[in-house]
Parts: structure tokens; C-alpha cells; sequence
């Protein structure tokens, strides 16, 4: 029997494309932007970040309080708290290990022209690898109904990001509330969503 020295073993994957180092990615919505959690480890050492979800403008999130711990867990209401793309751009990125570590950034807006003007502001930046679609936020523009239980308006908010990507890779973050789930991941997939 002979043993693979920690330094010899090949960890890469492939995902949307992107060759990483390892298959450790962090969650989007655990993990802040990611500068948060340098004091833990090394962030160059993860296979991919994917950051907070980054709106056009500032959002103040919900009000307070916001996380409720349970027996079995904990739930948490957010609301998007973010401090919007030119933030993100200008503070938050260039403190990530991009150079080293794929950086994803986790998307929300609020219709299909929103999520594509941002996609466009975020894709000329060479800290960012790919991007994440979150699917699981209320649309207003469709009378409240969520983009991610209509496969229709799913595949919808796809494309509109991945004609603006610039070729990057877009991952699309689906809701497990839906009855059919693999209507909506083949919805994504066929309008060209890499995961």
C-alpha cells in the first residue's frame, strides 16, 4: 500500500468551467465578503469564494432583529444587507485573494434588466471570476412571485445574465421551495447557466 504525500495528492475541479484548486467553495450567504474570515485561515487556500449577494444600490437589509436562534439550528432574515456594486468594486474586492482564488459574486435585483445592468458593471473586473444568480428573492415586477419557482422566469433572468457575463461562468442559486426543482435547474441550464 503507498501513501500520497499531502503535497502530491490533486485536489482540482472543474466547475462552470473554471479549473480550481480544490472543491472547498464558501456559502454566499455565510460568508460575507469574504475579508471577514482572513483572521480564520487563509483565504487563498479555498478553491472559490462566493461573497454576499451585491445589489445595484445600497440596501439596508431588514430591521433588527434579524437572526433567531433555534434548537436545531438558527434562522436568519438578512434582507440583502449590502453596500452596493461601486462599494463592492472599490472596498470589498481588493481585499480578496483573487489573484489566487476564484472569486464569485452572488447577484440580486429585482427584475431581468436589473440583474443584467449589474452583471455588466461587475464583468470588465478581473477579481471577478463568476457570478451567482440569486433566484430565491421576491420579484416585484411578477406581482410578488419568486423567480425561482417559475421555470419560465427563471431561465429568463438567466440569459439576461449571461448576455451580459462577458463569458464569465454564472452559477444560478435555486430555491428548494418549488414542487419541481428539476424543471427549474434544466430551465437554467438550457438559457446557458454553467451550474
Amino acid at each position: 500500500m503507498s501513501e500520497t504525500s499531502p503535497s502530491s495528492f490533486d485536489a482540482t475541479v472543474n466547475l462552470a468551467g473554471l479549473q480550481l484548486k480544490n472543491p472547498i467553495l464558501t456559502a454566499s450567504g455565510t460568508f460575507g465578503y469574504g475579508a471577514e474570515f482572513a483572521t480564520f485561515g487563509d483565504l487563498a487556500s479555498l478553491g472559490g469564494m462566493v461573497v454576499k449577494g451585491v445589489s445595484l444600490e445600497r440596501r439596508r437589509g431588514n430591521p433588527l432583529p434579524r437572526i433567531a436562534e433555534t434548537p436545531s439550528g438558527m434562522l436568519n432574515a438578512i434582507g440583502l444587507q449590502n453596500s452596493g456594486v461601486k462599494h463592492f468594486l472599490s472596498h470589498s474586492l481588493p481585499k480578496l485573494p483573487w489573484q489566487e482564488t476564484a472569486v464569485f459574486v452572488n447577484l440580486y435585483a429585482q427584475s431581468n434588466a436589473e440583474f443584467a445592468e449589474l452583471t455588466a458593471i461587475l464583468a470588465p473586473a478581473p477579481g471577478v471570476a463568476g457570478f451567482e444568480v440569486n433566484i430565491s428573492c421576491p420579484n416585484v415586477n411578477c406581482g410578488g412571485m419568486v423567480f425561482g419557482q417559475d421555470p419560465e422566469a427563471a431561465a429568463e433572468v438567466t440569459a439576461a445574465v449571461v448576455n451580459a457575463a462577458a463569458g464569465k461562468p454564472v452559477i444560478v442559486k435555486l430555491s428548494p421551495n418549488v414542487t419541481d426543482i428539476v424543471a427549474i435547474a434544466k430551465a437554467v441550464e438550457a438559457a446557458g447557466a454553467k451550474a
